[in-house]
């Protein structure tokens, strides 16, 4: 058996006729280049605001962007101190320092591999302006401790919701708990696009308004440039399919969640650690990562039996070459040092069936 690590091309014929006429509408109206007046872009950033609960989406190019275009609307600038996590893709750390500010990475929970909030405060400084909370995996970071420190410090949340399309925590979705969050639509997330797309979302209105020009040449309106800004536009044919799968997400988390439960159940818990859930969180599993001392033969033994996995992330941030500049040490980020070299992703996707995971753990239970 052959198993993907996810099936794109499964999930679009499952909704062909809808995509297709998404496609084909939009071509119709050669609504290709986002902007103002794409009706296809406004209305899928009306519904995802909808379904987020909040005021404002503002579509744009890629996840890094919105990152990026966020922190130059809160002004965040060089001589500025913004705490990430250790733990995730380069993107959190990356938009940070492409405007001229610090990323200062702060190591993960040992059990979740999510931010460490008991060493939050230890890494505020009189030059920290914002926090980037990273939902990573899927998995809700405890935003209510999270907000309370950063109240406390009047320091600016971004949430970094890349990873957690749908997911919760005591109830409420990520990405409306901070001040505003960022969203990546790259064709394998929870809801992804054909190709790089990405939003802001938030509930402040001067912030989005900020941020749409940015991310519009700087432009209030045609051809009146408030500001130099940059061109990250979502185009009219993401924004259709999107609007497409957005009806489908929750649906879609249920059956992750479904076959998360099966691999919890069939998984021999002694050979691996299997993700740890927050009981106050509802997990998006867009990555189901599980733990092993032996972890680099043992994704050789299953890409020898069909099964594609793949590494989230094989370096933790401060030990790449970006950050070398910065001297740090294994003893500075031990939890992040040590997981990324044990950590493996597994097949995960709503139509993964219950054979394809009993495959799975089967095979993971047979490698000694």
């Amino acid at each position: 058996m052959k198993v993907p690590f996810v099936d794109l091309k499964l999930q679009y014929l499952n909704l062909k006729t809808d995509i297709d006429k998404a496609i084909s509408d939009v071509i119709a109206e050669t609504a290709f280049v986002g902007g103002s007046n794409n009706k296809f872009v406004n209305k899928f950033e009306n519904e995802f605001a909808a379904y987020l609960g909040l005021d404002h989406v503002v579509s744009c190019a890629n996840g890094t962007d919105s990152l990026e275009i966020l922190l130059e609307a809160y002004g965040i600038t060089a001589g500025d101190e913004v705490i990430v996590p250790a733990l995730t893709w380069i993107s959190t750390s990356e938009a940070v320092g492409r405007i001229g500010a610090k990323p200062i990475f702060i190591d993960v929970c040992d059990d979740t591999l999510l931010i460490d909030l008991k060493l939050l405060e230890s890494k505020i400084t009189k030059a920290t302006k914002a926090i980037i909370p990273v939902h990573l995996y899927g998995n809700a970071v405890n935003m209510e401790e999270l907000m309370r420190i950063a109240n406390k410090y009047q320091l600016i949340v971004i949430e970094d919701c890349a990873q957690s399309h749908g997911a919760k925590y005591n109830e409420k979705l990520t990405g409306t708990f901070g001040h505003a969050a960022s969203f990546s639509f790259y064709p394998g997330k929870n809801l992804g696009a054909y190709g790089d797309a990405g939003a802001i979302a938030t509930s402040d209105a001067d912030i989005a308004a900020t941020c749409r020009m940015i991310a519009n040449h700087g432009q209030k309106k045609k051809h009146d440039h408030q500001i130099e800004g940059r061109n990250s536009r979502m185009d009219g044919i993401h924004a259709a399919i999107l609007s497409v799968k957005l009806k489908h997400l929750d649906d879609w988390n249920s059956l992750r969640n479904k076959a998360a439960n099966t691999y919890q159940d069939m998984i021999n818990t002694k050979k691996y650690q299997l993700p740890v859930i927050n009981p106050k969180a509802y997990h998006a599993f867009h990555l189901f990562v599980i733990r092993s001392n032996n972890r680099d033969a043992m994704k050789d033994h299953l890409d020898q039996n069909g099964i594609d996995v793949a590494i989230h992330y094989p370096t933790a941030l401060p030990f790449l070459k970006a950050y070398s500049n910065f001297g740090y040490t294994e003893s500075d980020f031990p939890v992040s040092f040590r997981n990324s070299k044990k950590i493996l992703s597994i097949p995960m996707f709503p139509e993964l069936t219950k054979e394809q995971i009993k495959y799975i753990s089967d095979s993971l239970n047979a490698f000694n």
